[in-house]
């Protein structure tokens, strides 16, 4: 998959661009703790080149929003080093296996909460959710999706980045396709974030995937990491 950037102002297009990961991201995903599951998955994911376009470093304070089994939030721990922290924001308690993981990482806490109204400790410089914006949507969690953007706002420290990861729908799906798809219209992404006070401060296609049929339930395709996908870097306003 070719990688191209679109930073900086949204409509110019850096076709092309190069990542080169920082030494500290480099040496997270190197770890050789990560557990097999985590590490057969970096060809389909590239953690270094998203964690790269959002600026994760040594120091910051980082919250995983949704963080599944940890993938990205094991990686954050290591990359922002014993300064910074990270927080597992969860809408419930973590399993056993997650509990596990936050014993063995010191700088990791959870954050157990509904998330349309959370607050975290202090402010933060990045918040991050990969694919389970479209989550958000469907009955299970019964978010408020304005609210939740509004408390991210919140949370995030003035300049601080809103990195959020999808399963692309088609263009024109409209809303049904987060329950229907498991799957985001990015258009509407875009819209109810903006809405919220963020800026769109880049997007990215290291993860686009032509060869993607989009109409398609992300899990019925069994593709789940191989699937179109979107990467939107928001800002909040200095």
């Amino acid at each position: 998959m070719k990688r191209i950037l679109i930073a900086g102002v949204v409509s110019t297009l850096l076709a092309g661009a190069a990542y080169a990961a920082s030494a500290p991201i480099n040496a997270a995903i190197a770890d050789a703790g990560r557990p097999a599951t985590d590490t057969a998955r970096d060809a389909n994911r590239h953690p270094a080149d998203l964690m790269d376009f959002a600026g994760i470093k040594p120091g910051q304070q980082v919250v995983d929003l949704l963080p599944g089994g940890g993938y990205f939030t094991r990686l954050f721990a290591k990359t922002v080093g014993t300064s910074g922290h990270v927080y597992a924001l969860m809408a419930k308690a973590p399993n056993e296996a997650f509990n596990a993981l936050v014993a063995a990482n010191p700088n990791v806490s959870v954050i157990q909460s509904p998330l349309d109204n959370f607050k975290t400790p202090q402010p933060v410089d990045v918040i991050w959710t990969s694919d389970n914006y479209h989550d958000v949507h469907n009955k299970g969690f019964a978010t408020d999706v304005a609210a939740m953007n509004k408390a991210i706002f919140a949370a995030l420290k003035p300049g601080g980045i809103y990195m959020v990861i999808d399963h692309r729908a088609a263009k024109g799906a409209g809303p049904g396709a987060t329950d229907a798809l498991h799957r985001t219209d990015e258009d509407i992404a875009k819209q109810e974030i903006l809405a919220a006070g963020f800026k769109l401060a880049a997007e990215s296609k290291i993860l686009t995937n032509p060869a993607d049929d989009n109409t398609k339930k992300v899990f019925e395709a069994g593709e789940h990491d191989h699937t179109d996908q979107f990467v939107l870097k928001f800002q909040k306003p200095m």
